[in-house]
């Protein structure tokens, strides 16, 4: 029975990516006039394509379908899916913050995936957060970047959005470790990423204003993607700076040469009034007396 269920499906799920994958190819642009190239991003080009390809599958259906689903269905319903999802995904995180050597992390994660899947129905509800369990996140990408492996290029993926070959390779790893991946009936199994996509994309729902100021959407999205990614393996902000490897083009066991850059040049400081002139004190003269005292004479 298993086998028939996924005979049935696997011919759909082969339609659905060879039209994804033809959309993308068929998409792919010349870059804007004038464009910095980012380092991180070599292949431009095509990851503008896709992208294009992404935004015109997201006027056309997204967007809709889930302006429909907020407007529809009511916010508990709503809260409830996200809670479902955000518990299905909790084995993930707490596989990875224990290989990110995070135990307590990972206890953590465990007493939260216990409660809101018993107590909370399955994760409809959410009373870890209640008691006091904090809500983590953590997935394969981060872990290997917490182990010095570099992010790679920025990766387009057709559907699923931005990313880098780094966490790309991690969405692999983290399929196996979503307990949606076991379960044994197929149309279950498939079926669950239709109210998954829906549920993701009502929640950027508000950055769509955002979006429609912005002068390039793409470059908008690709260095806000790079950067959060950054701060959640180095707890810091990034800068201005291209996020590239110092050492990608060194030798092995070379250090990077010191910055040659000039020191900024500094004002001069202003010019002091001189202190005026002071009189000297009268020197003693020959003929002074000693001043008599009224004291008696010894």
């Amino acid at each position: 029975m298993v086998k028939e269920e996924y005979a049935r499906a696997a011919p759909m799920v082969r339609a659905a990516l060879i039209a994804v994958v033809a959309g993308a190819l068929s998409a792919c642009v010349t870059l804007p006039p004038n464009a910095k190239r980012s380092p991180q991003d070599p292949w431009e080009s095509w990851n503008r394509g896709v992208y294009k390809f992404n935004d015109a599958l997201d006027r056309a259906v997204a967007k809709p379908v889930a302006r429909t689903y907020v407007r529809v269905v009511p916010q508990t319903i709503r809260t409830g899916v996200s809670n479902f999802f955000s518990n299905l995904r909790t084995p993930t995180v707490m596989i990875n913050d224990a290989l990110e050597g995070k135990f307590l992390a990972a206890a953590n994660d465990l007493g939260r995936f216990l409660l809101n899947t018993t107590v909370g129905v399955g994760g409809l509800l959410d009373p870890a957060t209640s008691a006091g369990l904090d809500k983590n996140d953590a997935d394969f990408g981060l872990t290997l970047g917490h182990w010095g492996v570099h992010p790679g290029p920025f990766v387009e993926l057709p559907i699923l959005g931005p990313s880098d070959v780094r966490d790309t390779t991690g969405r692999v790893a983290d399929t196996y470790t979503n307990p949606q991946h076991y379960v044994k009936n197929a149309w279950i199994e498939y079926g669950l990423y239709l109210p998954y996509f829906i549920d993701r994309r009502a929640s950027l729902l508000p950055l769509d204003e955002t979006l429609k100021n912005v002068y390039d959407p793409y470059a908008f999205i690709r260095d806000a993607y790079l950067a959060h990614r950054a701060y959640l393996i180095t707890g810091k902000v990034a800068d201005d700076q291209p996020l590239i490897d110092p050492d990608a083009d060194l030798p092995p066991g070379s250090t990077p040469a010191p910055s040659t850059a000039p020191a900024p040049p500094t004002e001069p400081a202003p010019p002091t009034e001189p202190a005026p002139p002071t009189e000297p004190a009268p020197s003693p003269t020959p003929d002074a007396q000693p001043t008599p005292t009224d004291e008696p004479p010894q």
